[in-house]
């Protein structure tokens, strides 16, 4: 569902490109962005993200300033991945807060940093793609897992911990191994004799 309370006009095919032709280059001006677009692509880490076509919630506030746009509020989503510990599918959402500058063309802000610290206004249109996906791997957790004191999986067999509680191998250590062979027939002879 798509909400939007002045907000400015969409421009392009890319869901996070912003045409802030509206507020012009006066600053103190201010449009709001609240809309649901789909994710271009899987944003997020290897075992965590956002996966591509899933809905970004966009509450947004763009404000006119003095050397560009500046961009601030948060954007929200469900993410999908597998426990580090386990691997089984884990579910949840991200909410992250955005303050992002994009600087006009022919600004101090633009002439003085280089061209992947700032983003840029480029044709009265700002790109969110780059600052979404920045925020979000930051947000993420490296390892996600299920619960937070989720066991894992066995070493030897692979089965979750978590399933089977009371899971074990006997195990003896490969040193003694040639030694527990040898007594393991020696009671049952022992016996025999008394």
């Amino acid at each position: 569902m798509t909400r939007q309370h002045g907000t400015p006009a969409t421009r392009g095919t890319a869901p996070m490109t912003v045409d802030i032709s509206r507020l012009g280059r006066r600053p103190g001006a201010m449009v709001t962005l609240r809309k649901t677009v789909l994710s271009p692509s899987r944003i997020g880490l290897d075992m965590i993200g956002i996966e591509a076509g899933a809905p970004l919630e966009l509450d947004l506030q763009i404000q006119s300033v003095s050397e560009g746009a500046l961009v601030t509020g948060t954007v929200s989503a469900p993410t999908v991945g597998e426990c580090a510990r386990c691997l089984t599918p884990v579910e949840g959402r991200v909410q992250v807060r955005l303050t992002e500058l994009f600087a006009y063309p022919d600004s101090t802000t633009e002439a003085t940093t280089e061209e992947d610290e700032v983003g840029r206004i480029v044709d009265d249109t700002i790109d969110l793609e780059q600052s979404v996906i920045d925020a979000v791997g930051l947000d993420l957790p490296f390892s996600p897992v299920c619960t937070p004191d989720c066991p894992g999986l066995c070493p030897d067999c692979g089965v979750p911990l978590a399933a089977e509680p009371g899971h074990h191998h006997d195990r003896i250590d490969p040193r003694w191994a040639k030694l527990a062979g040898m007594f393991s027939a020696e009671p049952e002879t022992l016996r025999g004799e008394r």
